[in-house]
């Protein structure tokens, strides 16, 4: 998302439902995150917002995705032009930070917890 405040509120949602989220202002910023963090593990899921995507971003985007194993992609559309074609997932507008984290959620769910039996 080219918009601070939105990509803000949206990381913070996201940490808050017990994800670990980067963000980038543009196509560009993103390829600068590596494939793989020994801490965080690797990328497994991409947020696109179509409105910094266009076809001289396109061959950004796929080599973004290549570099990052091509995980699953989450594209945000626009309302009235038609999406991208991505592959993976679309969201249209008009959607809030709790349809995108509920996306997030069904796209890559958190593992649960092993339950120990009781003695």
């Amino acid at each position: 998302m080219a918009n601070q405040w939105p990509r803000a509120l949206l990381r913070a949602e996201l940490r808050e439902a017990g994800y670990d989220a980067l963000a980038a202002r543009d196509l560009d910023e993103s390829l600068a995150y590596p494939a793989a963090d020994a801490k965080r593990g690797p990328v497994r899921l991409v947020i696109v917002d179509q409105n910094v995507v266009d076809s001289s971003h396109e061959s950004l985007l796929t080599q973004l995705a290549e570099r990052l194993n091509n995980p699953p992609m989450l594209l945000l559309a626009s309302a009235v032009a038609p999406p991208s074609n991505i592959g993976g997932r679309v969201l249209q507008r008009p959607m809030s930070i709790a349809d995108i984290v509920r996306a997030v959620q069904a796209s890559v769910p958190l593992s649960q917890p092993t339950a120990h039996p009781v003695d």
